[in-house]
């Protein structure tokens, strides 16, 4: 939410929000003080390009974030991380689930699409037919013009899924190979060389400036430093978590993530209902219940 709020309102471009996301995470290298520890030179090599693959990640999962609601964007790359990371961690990793654990996953999967959308009209099916055919295109024809936004936005959210499955996947990999702050922190300094490789494109390097210029209050700067603090938090303890189970798993407990992200909003909605208004009406609450049960079930299966 708070990225969505940040893009939307502050920011305006998902380029400049990569580079301020990237430039702090030198700041990582004070953990070597916890673990010292040098790569060789083809570990350090596999660690830069596992930083340089994430920043390439944020741009397209921003710049889909930038183009339409976060509860459009979560779904589809919620949804779609676990699959690519199941793929790509078999095929790469030999990973694999037994039974109990591929249905725990698929029942994760679903929980956690349930409780992030908002109410879908199963019923409609003539009506998502047409809809689909709209948006990727007839056959024998050209994507309606009304629809190729949400093309965009869908190409973007795939990429992004995509992209940050290879990421889990290759870092898994690293965490295999290399202790886990050591590898964590070379990793991060991969991303910090790529903020600097964005420069080299003019029309970044111009947006970037621009934004600079007409930096807003320092208040923006303290909200954007908390976000990000707690979102670096999250993604040490994602990565802790990756280097000690089954890439695929992990990232199906993204339910788990929605569930609370729902109560959340509804605490925030009911507060300050002029900030977030949360509909619960008709068939929604019942769709998220059943979705927060099969998160739970899921659970309960892996444990």
């Amino acid at each position: 939410m708070a990225d969505k709020f940040l893009l939307s309102k502050k920011i305006h471009s998902s380029i400049v929000y990569t580079f301020y996301v990237g430039v702090w995470s030198f700041l990582n290298v004070f953990l070597l003080f916890l673990d010292p520890w040098v790569p060789n030179v083809q570990e350090l090599i596999i660690d830069l390009l596992a930083g340089l693959l994430f920043l390439v990640t944020l741009v397209f999962w921003y710049k889909a974030l930038h183009q339409s609601e976060a509860t459009r964007v979560v779904p589809i790359v919620g949804a779609s991380v676990p699959i690519f990371s199941f793929l790509l961690s078999f095929a790469f990793l030999g990973e694999k689930l037994t039974e109990r654990q591929l249905l725990a996953f698929t029942v994760l999967i679903i929980g956690g699409i349930l409780i992030s959308v908002k109410r879908t009209r199963f019923y409609e099916i003539n009506m998502v037919i047409e809809r689909f055919k709209n948006v990727f295109g007839n056959t024998f024809g050209r994507i309606h013009a009304g629809y190729r936004p949400a093309q965009r936005l869908l190409v973007n959210s795939i990429i992004s899924a995509f992209f940050f499955a290879a990421f889990y996947v290759l870092i898994k990999y690293i965490y295999a190979q290399q202790p886990f702050v050591g590898a964590f922190v070379w990793s991060r300094l991969g991303s910090f060389i790529g903020v600097h490789l964005i420069f080299l494109v003019p029309s970044w390097r111009r947006l970037i400036h621009e934004h600079r210029r007409s930096a807003g209050k320092p208040m923006n700067w303290l909200f954007f430093f908390l976000v990000r603090g707690s979102a670096a938090f999250a993604f040490i303890l994602l990565n802790r978590a990756i280097s000690l189970g089954n890439v695929a798993l992990i990232n199906s407990l993204q339910g788990v993530q929605y569930f609370f992200l729902i109560i959340l909003v509804l605490f925030v909605s009911a507060r300050y209902p002029k900030f977030i208004k949360e509909e619960l009406g008709g068939g929604v609450a019942l769709q998220k219940v059943c979705g927060a049960l099969l998160v739970g079930l899921g659970l309960y299966m892996l444990v």
